[in-house]
């Protein structure tokens, strides 16, 4: 009698408490400085999960090695919902097979609750570049193998990989020239000081509406909406070269299932609100909005795959 007594009060304060959820300020980690995609997803959902949930939700940026300091700090914070984490690919499936060290385990250490919204990477030239599609620059790389340069935002960045998982696809080799950080690398590719990049929709639609640049693939496996016209790379024989951008949210392991669901249900409804969608699709982005395991199927896809990636080509960090 005792026992079950001890149960029931035990369940009767379980349930208080999720009612009660958030009772106090909930911190979103993000592993980016302020001002960059990820911060931006952030920034939608935070005001929206205190509309539907109630309480505080605070951004707070915490920046450092591609990412994997903020993600270090959220395997430590208590699994208790009061400790969320907004980031982007690299720390979930890139960094760990880069940095060394690295102070989590991607795949073990963070409660997936869904991959929020995703954006393709898309190879541009500059506007006066004599490559006036996909078949001439892949031309251009096969005469002058390591010579047709290539921008990035860094060593290991999506757009670095993109770069190589090009090369790899197609047999060519070209020429990596790392940058820090995107916008310096845009600003010497609208300058014609590098030959090509791969760079986010996100960072180079206005620049392509502008007839700055010039788009000759899409690294999705559909055309993208907001550039109809620009044909995918698989479409123009080079498969197997897709690469989407994506922003998720996770908790640290051991996030109550009750509170899991309780904010699954309100980041997906936020994501599927008619102005919030539009305004995301806007910019390029792809509503996700999927299930905690879908979002760990696909991390654990997309992490064995960077991982091979790396390996084989031998691309460091440094």
């Amino acid at each position: 009698m005792k026992k079950l007594l001890s149960f029931l009060i035990a369940a009767t304060v379980g349930v208080a408490a999720l009612a009660a959820y958030p009772e106090k300020p909930v911190t979103i980690v993000v592993p980016f400085p302020p001002g960059g995609s990820t911060d931006a997803i952030a920034r939608v959902l935070q005001p929206k999960l205190q509309e539907k949930l109630g309480g505080t939700f605070v951004i707070e940026n915490k920046a450092g090695a591609t990412g994997t300091v903020g993600a270090a700090f959220v395997k430590r914070a208590a699994p208790d919902g009061y400790t969320l984490f907004v980031s982007s690919l690299g720390p979930f499936v890139i960094a760990p097979h880069l940095i060394k060290g690295v102070q989590y385990d991607a795949l073990k250490d963070f409660d997936p609750i869904s991959i929020a919204v995703q954006a393709p990477n898309v190879l541009v030239v500059p506007a006066a570049s004599p490559h006036k599609n996909l078949g001439d620059l892949l031309a251009a790389l096969k005469k002058a193998p390591g010579k047709v340069s290539f921008a990035s935002s860094g060593n290991g960045s999506s757009d670095h990989l993109s770069a190589e998982l090009l090369w790899q696809q197609s047999g060519t080799e070209g020429l990596h020239i790392p940058y820090k950080g995107g916008g310096p690398a845009i600003n010497d590719l609208l300058g014609a000081q590098v030959d090509a990049a791969f760079v986010n929709i996100n960072g180079i639609i206005q620049h392509i509406k502008a007839g700055k640049v010039r788009a000759l693939g899409v690294a999705s496996e559909k055309r993208n909406p907001l550039l109809p016209e620009v044909p995918t790379l698989a479409e123009q024989g080079v498969k197997g070269a897709e690469v989407q951008s994506w922003q998720a949210v996770a908790a640290p392991k051991g996030l109550p299932a009750d509170i899991r669901k309780k904010l699954h249900e309100a980041i997906v409804a936020t994501l599927n609100e008619p102005a919030t969608k539009a305004r995301l699709m806007e910019q390029g982005f792809e509503i996700v909005a999927n299930t905690p395991e879908q979002f760990a199927a696909y991390q654990a896809t997309e992490y064995a795959r960077w991982k091979k990636l790396i390996e084989t080509r031998k691309i460091t960090a440094d």
